[in-house]
């Protein structure tokens, strides 16, 4: 019986290593078409926004190097030592190129709140190589037939991710992507880039990215239009006070200048007082302020119900024209540069 077992495991050996070898073809024409993407003046190959989104993040360039060349290294030593008798190094590199992509995967859905098409094609990829080679994959005997198939093969991949990614995106591509939130999508106005953010105006992460954003706004040539939408959390106990003024501020035309006040303001000094001092120093009708009290009140919580249904639940949130900003992280250029999509977008569908 034990002899059965050792001949079937034998017998699978090859198929199992022809399929670690197709993994990281798959792999490769994956992270080839994205460097030409990272590369290009525009997407060859995922023009979405999400795909957008996650090559302008702070995380598509560690020590400045493009992360699909990580993605082309790693797959073609895969292939290399798929040919050589080097088991340990092949393991090694198996369980690391694993634990790198569920990392990456990890990323976009919890740091950069992104999903992109050729990422998610190269991860899964990735692990599964490993669990092939782990599974029992073992050198294949180099013939001069794969030495031509391996390259065609990853060719023929770069060509069907190119039919499956829609190639370039289209010249009427829509302002805004399927499965943008409604309340995004209730916010636009025709001809102005518009900008959603939710925010809480204690939060930590919301003051560190403010400075950036208002700097990036600055930089851009073109109407861009803010939207604020109220997420005060209740382990910020000046947050609601501050959310209750802007929306207060807000309807009276001054919420630009109330959110400036609020964010250079000390949180423990938003008080109802404090944020109310605020408003007159903005130049609100302070009797209409306080009379607008009650209304702002329930807009706050309206609005934290819709943000909540809508699944945001981390700040700061923003929503930059169709792509979504998740965290402090952005930089002013790529704030920058995702502004200057936006207004483009609107200029062209003029």
């Amino acid at each position: 019986m034990h002899g059965q077992e050792q001949a079937v495991s034998a017998a699978m050996r090859p198929r199992i290593s022809l399929a670690a070898a197709g993994f990281a073809v798959i792999g490769l024409g994956a992270s080839i078409a994205s460097l030409i993407d990272y590369m290009g003046s525009s997407p060859t190959f995922c023009g979405e926004s999400g795909c957008a989104t996650v090559r302008e993040s702070a995380w598509a360039h560690p020590l400045g190097i493009p992360m699909p060349v990580v993605g082309v290294a790693f797959f073609v030593a895969a292939l290399v030592l798929g040919f050589v008798e080097a088991p340990r190094l092949r393991r090694a590199l198996a369980i690391g190129g694993a634990l790198g992509a569920m990392f990456l995967i990890g990323v976009q859905a919890f740091a950069i709140g992104a999903w992109c098409k050729l990422c998610m094609v190269a991860d899964p990829a990735a692990i599964a190589y490993a669990v092939a080679v782990l599974g029992g994959a073992t050198a294949l005997r180099p013939t001069f037939a794969r030495a031509i198939a391996v390259p065609a093969a990853a060719l023929v991949t770069v060509g069907a991710l190119a039919l499956w990614t829609g190639g370039d995106a289209p010249a009427s591509e829509p302002l805004l992507p399927p499965g943008t939130p409604t309340f995004v999508e209730q916010a636009q106005v025709p001809g102005q880039a518009t900008v959603v953010e939710v925010v809480d105006f204690e939060c930590p992460h919301c003051r560190r990215l403010h400075p950036r954003l208002s700097a990036a706004v600055a930089k851009v040539q073109g109407p861009i239009r803010m939207v604020r939408k109220m997420l005060p959390l209740p382990n910020h106990p000046h947050a609601m006070p501050a959310a209750i003024a802007y929306c207060c501020a807000d309807a009276q035309g001054k919420g630009d200048a109330m959110a400036e006040a609020l964010f250079a303001a000390r949180p423990e000094d938003m008080t109802p007082e404090g944020c109310e001092k605020l408003a007159a120093q903005i130049g609100c009708d302070v009797e209409r302020y306080r009379r607008d009290l009650p209304g702002a009140e329930a807009r706050v919580a309206a609005e934290s119900a819709e943000m909540r249904a809508a699944g945001v639940h981390r700040l700061p949130t923003l929503f930059i024209g169709g792509e979504r900003v998740v965290g402090s992280g952005s930089s002013t250029e790529e704030l920058t540069a995702m502004l200057e999509r936006t207004v483009s977008k609107h200029a062209a569908a003029r």
